[in-house]
């Protein structure tokens, strides 16, 4: 049973940073993409980055040059560093990964940018 588990959500001040963890379990992930979408709300949920297995980024363009995504295969693991935050990118951030025909959610952790 494949599982994403995120985490490193929280509040910060608008110009702070965060960085987004997604642990990730039931299947040889090293051979999967993998990426973050998030929702905030009243929205759709939308594209934010992915990262394939070799290494292969693509990012929306609301956040180039300030979030940066990567991947630890040996932990199974995808992170999101999210720099220069502004309350815009306040939302649900979710991770995701395709296997095979299949995408798979995690249950998504907030982020809130306010001062």
């Amino acid at each position: 049973q494949v599982q994403l588990v995120e985490s490193g959500g929280g509040l910060v001040q608008p110009g702070g940073s965060l960085r987004l963890s997604c642990a990730a379990s039931g299947s040889t992930f090293s051979i999967n993409p993998m990426g973050w979408y998030r929702q905030a709300p009243g929205k759709e949920r939308e594209f934010v980055a992915s990262i394939t297995s070799g290494g292969g980024i693509v990012y929306t363009d609301s956040v180039k040059g300030r979030f940066t995504i990567s991947r630890d295969n040996a932990k199974n693991t995808v992170y999101l560093q999210m720099n220069s935050l502004k309350p815009e990118d306040t939302a649900v951030y979710y991770c995701y990964t395709n296997i095979r025909v299949a995408r798979y959610w995690g249950q998504g952790t907030q982020v809130t940018v306010s001062s």
